[in-house]
């Protein structure tokens, strides 16, 4: 048990009393909260409110009920009077991996292990997913960079094949062109008379002029004959 209250405390916790036997019944819920009872009464801190309402627990005044406190006695705290209940220390947890075994009931330190271990986990999911992500990421990057030199390469080959066409179709109409002009060429070389037949009509040309001059021409072939019969006999 603690010692009785300093005067001030003391005060504060009857006039937060009184202030609840006013509103409340005996055995009955109070159905405002302390917090207000204490900004009525002008407490300067929350801290000053819990802690009336505390001692008037400790000596069996009010009690934790429904969420809120319920009025057992309204008779005011005398200034010697002591706590009726000492303030209860929770038991340090004790670290132990097979409490659950032995049929207790968890511990903080079991309670905080394992939510330590669950965030363990999560943390090494969320890892896991990142670099997922980024591995498709990169992934995405270099079929995005495939695509493109794809695309460039399709576009060079497209232009490469309307460069080649474009030169094909001048080559072909130069060949019909170089075609053309060698046949027109060819065809006067057809008709044309050769060296030796222009002499020959030349020849014919000149001994035509005259009959007699014609039929004199042969005539010293035919005595040449003669001659050399003389000569034989």
């Amino acid at each position: 048990m603690m010692s009785a209250m300093n005067d001030e405390s003391l005060e504060r916790a009857n006039a937060f009393l009184e202030t609840v036997a006013a509103r409340t019944s005996t055995g009955d819920v109070l159905d405002v909260t302390p917090a207000e009872i204490g900004r009525d009464l002008g407490f300067p801190d929350a801290l000053s409110t819990a802690r009336a309402v505390r001692a008037l627990i400790a000596r069996k005044r009010l009690e934790p009920a429904m969420g809120s406190y319920r009025l057992l006695d309204p008779t005011p705290v005398g200034a010697q009077e002591r706590e009726a209940l000492g303030r209860q220390r929770k038991p340090r947890a004790r670290r132990t991996t097979d409490a659950a075994a032995g049929g207790r009931g968890l511990s903080y330190s079991d309670v905080g292990r394992a939510a330590v271990d669950r965030l363990i986990e999560l943390g090494r999911e969320a890892a896991d997913q990142r670099a997922g992500l980024r591995s498709a990421r990169e992934e995405a990057r270099e079929a995005r960079q495939a695509r493109d030199e794809a695309e460039q390469r399709a576009r060079t080959l497209t232009e490469r094949v309307r460069e080649l066409e474009a030169r094909a179709e001048m080559a072909e109409s130069n060949l019909r062109t170089l075609l053309a002009q060698a046949r027109a060429k060819e065809a006067p070389k057809q008709g044309a008379v050769s060296d030796a037949e222009m002499e020959a009509i030349l020849g014919v040309l000149k001994t035509g002029e005259g009959e007699g001059e014609a039929e004199a021409a042969p005539a010293p072939v035919a005595e040449r004959p003669s001659a050399s019969a003389d000569d034989v006999e």
